[in-house]
């Protein structure tokens, strides 16, 4: 399969990564990638090497291609996503935008009659453990608790009670 044929074929099945080292194809990644980092976990698992620098990896394959060229084609990125649940009326992921707060990704869902805007949190993955983060709604919306105007993160997920 040629190069450009390759790249085709793979858009066409699945998200992910494509990489070629002086002109042979390989699929790296078939798993959704959202991140840079994992697009450079990905080529370095893919080479067999530790080191994450292009330099590195170049010198890696030396033994293997005289002056090896890598090339790395993201087939279809994904974009990071959050998430909102409970009492509101479009509950579900958020595509994240650059420094989106909390209030901003609340916004767009809307709350229902019986949402406890008092007693709204977030659920975030910190060095494997789950913390719960406080949020209060109707402080935030009068200026005040502004330690409370989180960043968004990619796997956040609001709950409204």
């Amino acid at each position: 399969m040629d190069h450009d044929g390759a790249r085709d074929a793979g858009r066409r099945a699945m998200p992910g990564i494509l990489l070629t080292v002086s002109g042979v194809v390989a699929v790296v990644s078939l798993a959704p990638v959202a991140d840079p980092p994992q697009v450079a976990s990905a080529i370095a698992q893919a080479l067999g090497i530790q080191d994450t620098d292009a330099t590195s990896q170049a010198g890696a394959l030396k033994d293997y291609v005289n002056n090896p060229v890598v090339t790395v084609i993201v087939v279809e990125g994904t974009s990071p996503t959050a998430y909102v649940v409970g009492e509101v009326n479009r509950p579900g992921p958020v595509t994240l935008q650059p420094n989106m707060t909390v209030l901003q990704a609340l916004s767009s869902a809307g709350f229902t009659q019986f949402a406890n805007t008092k007693g709204i949190y977030i659920l975030r993955t910190e060095s494997g453990k789950q913390v719960k983060i406080p949020v209060n709604y109707r402080q935030l919306l009068k200026g005040e608790k502004i330690d409370q105007m989180i960043m968004m993160k990619p796997r956040d997920t609001i709950v409204v009670p």
